[in-house]
């Protein structure tokens, strides 16, 4: 049987891990609106992250970016799913402006690629959040290139060391 005190220890470890768990953009941040080159009405390319402080147990990252602000009118879970990436080395601290450094999963579009921000106008919320989450992993998951959101999440539980969030926001003209 474990004793409280190493479950408070294990505890502590998990929060100290999470608080040290970095995910920035030189773009743009917390909280802040996300220029228009990442988004549908510009390049439509991932903005540059910058990955810090990545526990050394990880064996793998894993990305999802996900739009919780999506009118019920547009689609009923009210979520879309812009980019999946997952089986990132732990060893990268930066994802460049434009490329996928992992295997893409596919996003609620049906695409294995970065989708950008792109809020319906004639919608109510105008402006909406763009949550980037950033896990490290006690392994590689085995999952396939193109698997969605549900899969790569199941594949994930159970092996999440620590989670960093990065929220942007847009809206449209």
């Amino acid at each position: 049987m474990v004793d409280s005190a190493t479950i408070e220890a294990a505890i502590w470890y998990t929060i100290e891990n999470m608080t040290d768990f970095i995910l920035s953009s030189p773009a743009f941040n917390e909280g802040e609106t996300i220029p228009a080159k990442y988004t549908c009405d510009g390049e439509n390319i991932n903005p540059p992250l910058y990955i810090e402080g990545v526990p050394p147990e990880a064996r793998s990252l894993a990305l999802i970016v996900e739009d919780p602000d999506v009118p019920k009118a547009v689609r009923d879970s009210q979520m879309f799913d812009h980019w999946l990436l997952f089986n990132i080395s732990p060893t990268v601290t930066e994802i460049p402006e434009g490329e996928n450094l992992g295997i893409l999963g596919a996003n609620t579009a049906g695409n294995a690629a970065y989708t950008g921000p792109c809020p319906p106008p004639q919608f109510e919320p105008k402006e909406h959040r763009y949550v980037f989450q950033l896990y490290a992993l006690d392994q590689e998951l085995d999952v396939r290139e193109g698997a969605g959101k549900e899969v790569i999440k199941t594949a994930m539980k159970g092996h999440i060391i620590a989670k960093a969030e990065l929220v942007g926001k847009y809206s449209r003209g």
